[in-house]
């Protein structure tokens, strides 16, 4: 007769796997929705011209505009959130780690704000648009979306971190190594493909993610030339097609779909492609 623990272990094993081939069904329903949908709509055009005649309302034109503002935005978003999450994952990690009862602290609040809805930062983004005078524009975006994602890479990046062993940081400082060059050439170094995963985690929320820049970034069917302008992206230019009465403009919001989901797995094949060509310079030595 099997004993309480074997049954508790059998319990949670069929749990697992239950809960695995739900998310990998409800997946690929996703995507096989998509794509039904999205790939008869898909054009050249799509992907090579702006908006012409009133594309929204079922004409010519593509969502070019859509891709360049989504790339100008989330990257822009993610330049200025590494320059601050970056030296304070490894202020925590070097400066604060006597103090663990801080810390945790620290890492509690920053769960809490990875927590908070988008468009809670969305119309945060929005008070400060009107706070200083700014209209909807590419650089109100960029500020929400870096405000946004700067505790996930933080979070992120904190996590990495962790897993470096305590006894390397003793022994830059044993060959008379400051802290600030502990941190910069030792722990980020051996931490950068943690690092990359993680920048790229935050990039990814950052280019697929509609409600922050629904009041900030604005929408125009051009592409901007400068940070005042406003700027479309693909979150939003798919919300808004799917909201039109008109069929053939819903069926292209699926295409824009297609499009944001490819470029999101480019970044993910990067990312990994990134780490392992770091792992293999390592392990030849030349870390």
């Amino acid at each position: 007769m099997m004993n309480r623990k074997s049954l508790e272990e059998q319990f949670f094993r069929r749990l697992t796997q239950l809960t695995t081939v739900l998310l990998f069904v409800v997946l690929t329903w996703i995507i096989a929705t998509i794509l039904y949908r999205g790939i008869p709509a898909m054009s050249w055009d799509m992907i090579t011209k702006v908006p012409q005649g009133g594309f929204y309302f079922g004409k010519e034109g593509g969502v070019l505009n859509a891709i360049i503002g989504s790339f100008y935005l989330a990257g822009g978003a993610t330049l200025c959130a590494i320059f601050v999450s970056l030296p304070v994952a490894l202020f925590m990690n070097i400066h604060l780690v006597k103090y663990q009862s801080f810390l945790t602290r620290i890492r509690l609040l920053l769960d809490i704000l990875w927590g908070v809805p988008a468009i809670v930062y969305g119309a945060f983004g929005f008070t400060l648009m009107l706070y200083f005078g700014l209209r909807a524009s590419l650089l109100a975006g960029i500020i929400t979306v870096a405000i946004m994602i700067c505790p996930i890479m933080i979070r992120a990046m904190d996590e990495v971190l962790r897993t470096i062993p305590r006894g390397l940081m003793e022994a830059s400082y044993s060959l008379g190594s400051t802290r600030t060059e502990t941190a910069f050439k030792i722990y980020a170094r051996k931490a950068l493909p943690g690092l990359t995963t993680a920048v790229l985690l935050a990039l990814g929320k950052g280019i697929g993610d509609a409600a922050a820049v629904l009041f900030t970034a604005g929408f125009t069917d051009y592409i901007p030339e400068n940070l005042l302008q406003p700027t479309a992206t693909l979150p939003l230019s798919i919300f808004f097609q799917l909201s039109s009465p008109i069929e053939a403009v819903r069926e292209r919001a699926y295409a824009a779909a297609i499009i944001l989901t490819v470029i999101i797995l480019l970044f993910s094949l990067t990312g990994r492609g990134i780490s392992t060509l770091y792992k293999k310079y390592s392990a030849n030595g030349n870390d």
